[in-house]
């Protein structure tokens, strides 16, 4: 899989998580071609899945976040607007921007830009513009239904 094809599945789905299991799709799997059992860091894919997730990290377009149950989730940034006009129903921590790295020493470490400090003035904009119904039929499965007020 090359970094367009990536991206293109991600703006496609708007929200994918990278490798943990839940309601979108899982970035790893789909890097792969195949099911994981257990840690990517274990596949034959491993190499080019790293490499992956850290194009997909520095793009413009994406936003990497806690979003889906916590875990490391990939947003299209055509579905920016949606998170921010819902943003009251989530913990701030899950909006925040993730950047992780892995350094000299071999140590994973992230960092984190805390929501709503990453946010665009277009972005902003935009997100007036939707109403609620709107906002959640487009992030769709990522919203738990607790969440949604449906």
């Amino acid at each position: 899989m090359t970094f367009e094809q990536a991206m293109s599945f991600i703006r496609e789905h708007g929200v994918v998580l990278s490798a943990a299991r839940g309601p979108v799709p899982r970035m790893a799997e789909v890097i792969a071609g195949e099911p994981i059992k257990g840690s990517w860091w274990a596949h034959p894919a491993s190499r080019q899945i790293f490499r992956l997730f850290q194009q997909l990290a520095e793009s413009p377009d994406i936003l990497v976040c806690r979003f889906v149950d916590g875990k490391i989730t990939f947003v299209h940034r055509r579905l920016w607007p949606a998170l921010v006009r819902l943003a009251d129903r989530f913990e701030p921590a899950r909006l925040a921007q993730v950047h992780e790295e892995h350094t000299a020493k071999g140590h994973h470490e992230a960092h984190e830009v805390p929501y709503p400090q990453w946010v665009p003035a277009q972005v902003w904009e935009e997100a007036k513009r939707l109403s609620v119904k709107q906002a959640l039929a487009l992030l769709g499965a990522a919203v738990p239904p607790s969440k949604a007020g449906v």
